[in-house]
């Protein structure tokens, strides 16, 4: 029988899934038996690894059963056929010029007994035609056994042959052109899907479960795992059903190894028994070997993840014994995934550091809101009682003028103190995530109004005039009504500060839709563009050297700030320096 069908260390990986191109290849073969006039006839095709694999067998049960599916190196063909005798497309190889041993090492060898004739046909006789495309490339084999008469075949049967040997080899061209396209299409099917879903995540689990059954489908594997790392060599194994892959430390470090060198070569590599990692050392390799028996995989395609020129990670996916081997076309494919998912990790990534960075902020905000009331709270209690004996001082008739004078002083300052612990305390009080906001109606007519009457006396002494344009109707928000005051109060003490003397400060209330929108308006010394950014920061204070010299503790629009979103509303700053300010407040209306 033609050796190279019957290769000693051989796999059986047979499974072409086209099948209009195999049943084309076996009515070649049934030809060959039925009209050329030999027994048995075997097409193989070359594959990407440097094999041959049995496609089609025809003529005898037996033969098919141990030839079908049988993959044989090339070289070994190869070195046959350097003895050959060019019979057309055919190659003549008499058993005179092999070693007696020859059958045993090609495996399967019909059991026949030579005719007595000089032409007679030996078991060990090789006749088989390499098929080649138009670029000279061997594309598979035509080879035949057994002829009926028990001789070698003369000139005219010869003809016939070469027949036979032409429809085979443009079959076998057109079979791997149809495998090729099938593959390509498989491939940018699990592409697309992988693209379209897998790289929208931002969890590596959601990566996994996304482009699992893309993956798996689409390159018939049997399973598969996910290993990502940083560069310090940080990461984590995923695998496809969740299950733990225990990998080691050694085979864990020969990944990642394995899978930068691959980066920076830009390939994806098959693993398996007769095919292992350039970059490895014996050692190594037998331990690569000794897990995928373990787990009970015949072979993995190993392909390296990344981004730009940082690799992220590998994927493997694995074949049990009986699947194909692995195609050019699907490490290709893999490479191409390889980078989709790198991109998908990277994103996935920033998305994890950026959310850390946040529960990072809010705890640290959480750690702030906390110290700022109790610092408040602890300050509050003593200040009560300085307060308190400071007025009982005062009362006093036997002070000296002197002493009334220090103790009116000592007083303004508790008194400021008292207010910029209470704004502490309010400040904390509405950033706490564990105070909810309970609304009501509020009428903000009638607070602008009360704020507006408090706030008179210090316009007056300014000579500011403030205009109030409202409704007569009450304008109803939604919130909390002591917090509102103070948005008003805040908005409008402002205006009143920073606008100098003969200015005009505007307060508006009106209903637009569904919100309530509170402007205040002032002809003050104005914000620049960068420090508008920044209104509304803990403690703040405007760059401005005029705003500056008034007193303040950059707390009140922080304040405003805060309660306005915690109402579910907005704030819109519009301001130009030396031409004023206007503030609006938006809130959700009641």
């Amino acid at each position: 029988m033609s050796r190279e069908t019957v290769g000693g260390p051989t796999s059986r990986a047979s499974s072409w899934s086209d099948a209009p191109s195999r049943d084309a290849l076996q009515l070649i073969a049934e030809g060959v038996t039925k009209v050329a006039g030999f027994g048995i006839a075997a097409i193989s095709v070359a594959r990407s690894d440097g094999k041959l694999e049995v496609m089609a067998v025809a003529g005898s049960d037996e033969a098919r059963e141990s030839l079908q599916g049988r993959r044989t190196p090339l070289d070994q063909l190869s070195r046959e056929l350097e003895k050959a005798d060019d019979w057309g497309m055919f190659r003549f190889v008499p058993h005179e010029r092999l070693d007696a041993s020859a059958g045993e090492e090609w495996g399967w060898v019909p059991d026949i007994e030579p005719i007595d004739d000089p032409d007679a046909w030996h078991p060990l006789d090789l006749l088989t035609a390499p098929l080649y495309d138009d670029s000279g490339v061997l594309r598979g084999t035509l080879a035949i056994d057994l002829p009926v008469d028990g001789r070698r075949p003369g000139e005219a049967q010869r003809a016939v042959l070469n027949t036979y040997a032409e429809q085979a080899r443009q079959s076998v061209i057109v079979a791997l052109e149809r495998e090729e396209l099938a593959d390509q299409v498989r491939m940018a099917e699990a592409a697309r899907r992988i693209v379209r879903r897998a790289t929208a995540q931002l969890s590596f689990e959601r990566i996994i479960a996304d482009s699992r059954d893309a993956l798996l489908e689409g390159f018939r594997a049997a399973g598969m795992w996910l290993q990502t790392f940083d560069q310090d060599g940080h990461g984590e194994i995923y695998s496809a059903d969740g299950r733990e892959i225990a990998l080691g430390p050694e085979l864990v470090a020969i990944a990642e190894a394995s899978a930068r060198q691959a980066w920076e070569e830009q390939s994806a590599v098959v693993v398996a028994h007769d095919r292992t990692l350039e970059a490895i050392t014996e050692e190594q390799g037998r331990l690569i070997l000794e897990f995928l028996d373990s787990i009970g995989v015949e072979s993995l395609l190993f392909t390296p993840l990344g981004a730009g020129p940082e690799c992220l990670g590998n994927l493997v996916l694995t074949r049990l014994a009986g699947a194909p081997e692995w195609t050019e076309s699907e490490a290709t494919a893999a490479l191409d995934i390889g980078h989709d998912l790198g991109r998908a990790i990277l994103n996935a990534r920033t998305f994890e550091r950026e959310h850390q960075l946040v529960e990072e902020l809010q705890e640290l905000d959480t750690y702030k809101g906390q110290l700022i009331a109790t610092v408040a709270h602890e300050l509050k209690n003593p200040l009560t009682s300085v307060m308190g004996h400071l007025e009982m001082l005062e009362s006093s008739p036997d002070l000296s003028g002197t002493t009334m004078t220090s103790l009116h002083a000592m007083e303004r300052g508790a008194r400021r103190m008292v207010r910029v612990i209470d704004d502490l305390l309010l400040l904390s009080k509405v950033g706490d995530a564990e105070n909810p906001l309970i609304p009501v109606p509020v009428d903000l007519h009638r607070l602008v109004d009360e704020v507006v009457d408090l706030i008179a006396v210090a316009a007056e002494q300014k000579g500011l005039q403030i205009k109030v344009e409202t409704p007569e109707d009450p304008v109803l928000a939604l919130g909390d009504a002591t917090e509102l005051d103070r948005v008003c109060g805040n908005l409008v003490s402002n205006a009143v500060k920073y606008t100098p003397e003969g200015g005009t400060v505007t307060v508006r209330l009106c209903r637009e839709g569904a919100e309530v929108v509170l402007t205040v308006a002032d002809e003050g010394i104005g914000i620049s563009e960068a420090d508008v950014a920044r209104l509304g920061t803990e403690f703040f204070r405007s760059s401005n050297p005029q705003a500056v010299a008034q007193p303040g503790t950059g707390l009140g629009l922080a304040i405003v700030r805060r309660v306005v979103a915690r109402h579910g509303g907005r704030m819109a700053i519009r301001s130009e320096l030396g031409r004023g300010s206007t503030f609006q407040v938006f809130l959700p209306a009641g």
